[in-house]
């Protein structure tokens, strides 16, 4: 009976002794062994699917411990009993087919996010020769290493109390003190720990600031072209949304700004462009904040991607009175999956962030955000900026140069850094088509026409990023791309 759960070849990159103990667990679950027979034993075992008899040993141990199994003397390991017993008390619901109607959940939906324009990106990017894919980055081997390492010892009892317990509304307080003492200074400003709030991620942090103060009454201000998820974000919560255009300096401050409640804006690299915004654009759009009224979100995309000149000072860092919520990632340069991110604002506004956070999920896992601090106290987030930092630069410089010898009619926005170029194909050639064409080419580039909210938007715009491509693929794909590109004259 466990002969077809044990076919398949174990994954060589996995724990053994785990893999066998997840089929044994899932034949158990299944009713595939009987329960007034014994397991085999662990040297029968062992035989049949050709590994020690130490290994069957521990893993009936650990069986014997979780309860899925018990030992009886002389007579070997068999099925727990009150396991057996609980499956057969449990059953599904009897449903009278006669009288079942499905719901209408069109009718019931309060608001729809299915209808929302969002871009596509392939999950299966990986297997693409050339992934000139936004939003990911190449895998650091010793940052693995090293946030694997700082995760293990999260997990010891010397932090145990960090993590079990249930924090309420609370955050772990190491990682407040790292993130003012290592993350906020290389942004020019401090904060106290009653004036910093984490959160899943930068676009969870996005949410909440949305939820906190925009609908139908505000009016927020955003820059066109836009990081679409925020754009999306603003509208679901039904705000009146007013595009501000972005130049090769950012948004440009206006007698526009004079209405707004709130101006949402990436002055770091703009998101899509990645332009960054000049010292005296900062100064303007704090003035007018202060003149007019109304509140900055600041979204401090990819602060540390600066390859030319001295960095700028945040918007939060010229603030004056605390109208700048200050919106940062900890995670997007690190493994983006892992989604740890902040607010820094004035302390009355990261009071009602925290307590909405509660009604949502409370706080980030406590040990992620143990692990995060170690891994801040420790110096690795700064190595690894320091080594990201490097790498993305040597492939920023390659991706220009690539793009003016094999792309000379393709217009690069020139920039400061970041992690993306903003490219303008020849007019009259459309996005999308180059997108399929590219990618039929083995090439992932993304169609920026959805960044737009204006009407009749531009419809030539790329974003190439290039965090996750290898630096020695980047001329021979945006050579695949020049093909593309080429087809469809």
């Amino acid at each position: 009976m466990l002969e077809r759960y044990f076919t398949p070849a174990f994954d060589q990159s996995a724990s053994l002794q785990h893999q066998i103990q997840e089929r044994l667990i899932q034949a158990i679950l299944d009713g595939a062994l009987s329960p007034v027979d014994p397991l085999p034993s662990s040297r029968a075992f062992a035989a049949a699917i050709g590994v020690s008899r130490n290994t069957i040993s521990i893993v009936y141990e650990r069986l014997n411990q979780d309860g899925f199994i018990t030992a009886k003397a002389r007579r070997g390991y068999f099925i727990d009993e009150n396991l057996v017993r609980e499956k057969l008390n449990v059953s599904p619901p009897r449903r009278s087919q006669d009288r079942a109607v499905a719901p209408d959940f069109t009718r019931a939906y309060a608001r729809r996010y299915t209808t929302q324009p969002n871009i596509a990106k392939r999950s299966d990017w990986r297997t693409f020769p050339y992934p000139f894919v936004y939003g990911q980055v190449g895998r650091d081997e010793t940052s693995v290493a090293r946030w694997r390492d700082c995760l293990r010892r999260a997990g010891t009892s010397r932090h145990v109390g960090t993590w079990a317990d249930d924090l309420v509304d609370s955050d772990d307080p190491l990682l407040l003190e790292q993130i003012a003492r290592r993350v906020l200074p290389q942004r020019g400003f401090r904060a106290d720990p009653d004036e910093m709030l984490i959160t899943v991620g930068a676009q969870n942090a996005l949410w909440m600031v949305a939820e906190l103060f925009a609908d139908a009454s505000k009016e927020i201000h955003i820059e066109d072209p836009v990081y679409v998820d925020a754009r999306n974000i603003f509208a679901a919560h039904g705000a009146q949304i007013v595009p501000t255009p972005v130049d090769r300096k950012g948004l440009k401050p206006g007698p526009e700004l004079a209405n707004a409640d709130m101006v949402y804006v990436t002055p770091g690299h703009q998101s899509p462009t990645n332009v960054t915004m000049p010292m005296e654009r900062r100064l303007a759009l704090i003035e007018a904040a202060s003149l007019h009224d109304f509140l900055i979100l600041e979204d401090d995309y990819e602060h540390e991607l600066n390859f030319l000149g001295a960095q700028h000072p945040t918007l939060k860092a010229l603030d004056p009175c605390g109208r700048v919520i200050h919106v940062g990632s900890l995670t997007k340069p690190l493994f983006p999956g892992i989604r740890l991110g902040f607010i820094a604002a004035d302390r009355a506004v990261i009071k009602e962030l925290r307590a909405l956070r509660r009604l949502m999920y409370r706080h980030p896992s406590a040990l992620a955000q143990r692990a995060m601090a170690l891994f801040l106290a420790e110096g690795h987030y700064d190595a690894h900026i320091r080594r990201h930092r490097r790498a993305m630069s040597e492939k920023w410089h390659m991706m220009l140069r690539e793009i003016d010898r094999q792309l000379p009619d393709c217009q690069a926005t020139m920039t400061t850094g970041g992690s993306g170029i903003w490219m303008a194909l020849p007019e009259g050639m459309d996005a999308g088509d180059v997108f399929t064409a590219a990618e039929a080419r083995g090439v992932l580039v993304e169609n920026g026409t959805l960044h737009y909210l204006r009407l009749n938007p531009p419809r030539n715009q790329l974003r190439l990023g290039f965090g996750a491509i290898d630096l020695a693929k980047i001329a021979p794909g945006i050579g695949e791309l020049k093909l593309a590109i080429d087809s469809l004259r």
